[in-house]
């Protein structure tokens, strides 16, 4: 058993192959006990297979390494015995009641007495109100608890969460990190692949994969800030003919409406601060700097690893 401070996963030239093609590519990886890691990278990156990896539900072409004490080759059995995933998609019986569903799932982990573990999961994801409605007539935060319920009940160690809150609205979606969170604080490691740069910042780390390689990491400020990006903001009208010019400038990278504001975004500062000064007085609008977001960096390293494997 790890203890706070100790490292839980430690991964070392981790590769996987489908037939021809390299999935994930001599990945190395630190993740410490009661850290949040947050796995960002285009579709098809390497994100899910890197973590099926780790926790054993993968066995890898190449490398080696540790999760939870425990070698990924040999003892791949223990790991997943002390390991929750949650997957995207809502799998559990939905003509099963939420108590009948976490029933269910204690008697495959063997938990005894299993009474008492349903009950305090219950209380613990604030589901007892709910426990006789049937899983399928739950909304999507509701099902998404469920699922969370179900996965954290036999006290794992390690918690995989794969696009957790898709389709989920912005309420249950911050219930759910607090809850996330919560866990983190009482030692469970945690890793989430993730699109949405709002759970990318609840992480305290994040990893972007692309074509299967590990292209940056860190926290959100640090990839921010190393990056080497800066944004300026134009206020007024962000018509279609504004945009094309701004686009037009040079070292302007990204250009994007939002409301009646436009943010412009390029890694030559005094060439963006030039372009975007002198369009906006010619037009009688008023420009200023303004932050660069994980978003912008997302979308330059999107563009980037696009363009090397092209």
């Amino acid at each position: 058993m790890t203890a706070a401070g100790e490292t839980a996963i430690e991964v070392r030239g981790l590769t996987k192959r489908f037939g021809e093609k390299t999935v994930v590519d001599n990945i190395d990886l630190d993740v410490k006990r009661g850290e949040i890691v947050g796995f960002l990278g285009p579709n098809g990156s390497g994100k899910t297979t890197t973590i099926r990896m780790i926790c054993g539900l993968l066995h890898a072409d190449e490398g080696e390494g540790t999760a939870l004490g425990y070698d990924i080759r040999s003892q791949s059995g223990m790991i997943k015995l002390q390991t929750g995933y949650m997957t995207q998609k809502f799998s559990f019986y939905e003509d099963l009641t939420i108590r009948e569903n976490l029933d269910f799932v204690a008697r495959l982990y063997g938990l005894s007495p299993r009474r008492d573990y349903v009950d305090r999961t219950l209380e613990r994801l604030g589901l007892t109100h709910r426990q006789n409605q049937l899983a399928g007539a739950l909304s999507g935060g509701w099902k998404q608890r469920l699922a969370l319920a179900a996965c954290v009940m036999h006290e794992p160690k390690l918690l995989l969460l794969d696009e957790p809150t898709a389709g989920v609205d912005p309420k249950a979606r911050r219930e759910f990190w607090d809850e996330i969170h919560a866990l983190a604080d009482e030692g469970l490691t945690v890793l989430v692949s993730t699109h949405y740069m709002d759970e990318a910042e609840r992480c305290h780390r994040i990893v972007y994969i692309a074509y299967g390689t590990i292209v940056t990491r860190g926290t959100v400020t640090d990839v921010v800030a190393e990056s080497g990006l800066r944004t300026w903001v134009v206020h007024g009208d962000g018509t279609g003919r504004l945009m094309a010019d701004l686009r037009a400038l040079p070292g302007v990278e990204q250009v994007a409406p939002f409301g009646t504001d436009i943010h412009i975004v390029g890694s030559d500062e005094a060439a963006l601060k030039r372009g975007v000064t002198e369009i906006a007085r010619a037009r009688g609008l008023r420009a200023e700097p303004g932050e660069t977001s994980l978003e912008d960096v997302f979308i330059r390293l999107m563009t980037d690893a696009q363009a090397n494997e092209q």
